[in-house]
């Protein structure tokens, strides 16, 4: 650590005060995100109380949403004089650069047609492949087996760790546009802490499944009804160690899945009414 231009040198005692955050310090992306929204919020917008990261801009007719990354923002409305006027403020006081029409975002592509828009993230998910050493894998039918019971006894104990928490940590970001993964891959993230063979062979056949379609991903329809669909259910007592039941359902805007969820549930159940029960109250607190 030197002295900044202009100060010809420092006591050993004495100490340079920071006037504002320095890029890299853990401060500073706080401080960048307090400044953003300070701003956001004087200009009429709204911050969503469920993501503190998307703000809403909504009155009579006109809708417009902002959603926040660190420095990446994407927006997108109906009325597009507001969005100029936004676009146009964000740069008088930050100096913004316009990438025109969402293409990719954090590992997401989006592909816009008059059907209507695709999310997938066929990209990541041939990297996840090539990583394995699965690109010329023969693919699997299902992501996992519905024959074998997962445990934490089963197998001889798995190496290297790091390895397997990495591999589930990617799937379950894959999981933002492939719900058919979510289920198998909930199952083995149960195992992280002490994870086997059995629970690794598992994994990769999650990655043989997904060789089989790497662009399968979200359609949103452009000729949606907009009217709010929910399914539920629950497996009772399916964790063979604890005995508890996983939940699990799919939120529908019109045709278009917009929230799904497969959880552990917290406690045993000792009916299957009452798993029932429980998967009901989770999918309506998330409507």
């Amino acid at each position: 650590m030197v002295a900044p231009p202009g100060l010809s040198s420092i006591q050993p005692r004495q100490v340079c005060k920071l006037r504002k955050a320095l890029y890299g310090l853990k401060q500073a992306g706080r401080e960048w995100f307090a400044k953003l929204s300070f701003f956001l919020l004087s200009v009429g917008y709204t911050q969503s109380m469920n993501d503190h990261s998307l703000f809403i801009n909504s009155s009579e007719g006109s809708f417009t949403a902002l959603l926040v990354y660190v420095d990446n923002i994407i927006l997108t409305g109906n009325d597009k004089e507001e969005i100029d006027r936004i676009k146009q403020a964000l740069d008088d006081t930050f100096k913004i650069k316009d990438l025109g029409n969402l293409r990719y975002f954090l590992g997401l592509e989006v592909a816009r047609s008059k059907k209507g828009i695709t999310v997938n993230q066929r990209k990541y998910a041939l990297e996840l492949l090539s990583e394995a050493g699965l690109l010329a894998c023969k693919p699997a039918s299902t992501p996992i087996d519905n024959v074998a019971k997962l445990s934490s006894t089963k197998g001889e104990p798995f190496r290297d760790v790091l390895a397997y928490r990495r591999l589930i940590g990617r799937l379950i970001y894959l999981t933002n546009t492939r719900p058919d993964i979510v289920f198998s891959v909930q199952q083995l993230a149960q195992f992280l802490a002490k994870p086997t063979m059995f629970h690794y062979t598992a994994s990769i056949r999650i990655l043989k499944y997904i060789k089989g379609a790497p662009s399968l991903g979200l359609f949103f329809p452009s000729n949606s009804i907009p009217h709010i669909k929910a399914y539920c259910d629950s497996d009772w007592a399916t964790c063979g160690d604890s005995r508890k039941s996983v939940t699990g359902f799919s939120i529908y805007l019109g045709n278009s899945l917009i929230s799904w969820k497969s959880k552990k549930q917290n406690t045993t159940s000792k009916s299957s009414c009452e798993v029932e029960y429980k998967a009901m109250a989770s999918s309506t607190c998330e409507i």
